[in-house]
């Protein structure tokens, strides 16, 4: 009988990046505070009821709890605090999401005035699932457009 060998079920999405921009009226440094707490999306992210974290910094787990009752688990890949950008990776979700990497960056563009920008590159559990990247699109779309409300 063969040994067994390390094995993972992780691996990176394949498929064209969806990307939400939006430009706020605030220092880059308070927008970053904001959207840079990976613990703190439910600040901006109506749809949250809670999120748990499990560890801290790079490698640490948090569990997105839904009001409509779905949860998403999701690992911090990477965290820049002075370059202002982070990564992670979905984990297990109900969402129907088979893979998921995502990215947020905040830039500033002057003294008061800054851009976040949120890439996600996701594949559907069923290849089929019709309106995936719009729901994508229009979900990172509405958090920033939060965003933009909160600090603006």
């Amino acid at each position: 009988m063969k040994p067994l060998q390390p094995d993972t079920l992780i691996r990176n999405p394949s498929a064209p990046p969806i990307v939400a921009s939006v430009v706020v009226d605030c220092p880059a440094t308070r927008l970053w505070s904001m959207v840079g707490q990976f613990a703190g999306f439910n600040v901006f992210i109506p749809a949250l009821t809670h999120i748990e974290m499990i560890g801290t910094g790079v490698g640490a787990l948090r569990r997105k709890f839904f009001r409509d009752g779905h949860c998403v688990v999701e690992q911090l890949n990477s965290r820049d605090e002075h370059a202002m950008h982070m990564t992670w990776t979905t984990l297990y979700n109900t969402l129907g999401v088979a893979r998921l990497w995502a990215a947020i960056q905040v830039e500033a563009m002057g003294t008061e005035c800054s851009r976040v920008t949120w890439t996600l590159v996701a594949e559907p559990m069923d290849a089929a699932q019709a309106g995936f990247e719009q729901f994508l699109q229009g979900f990172a779309d509405s958090a920033l457009e939060n965003v933009r409300r909160l600090l603006g």
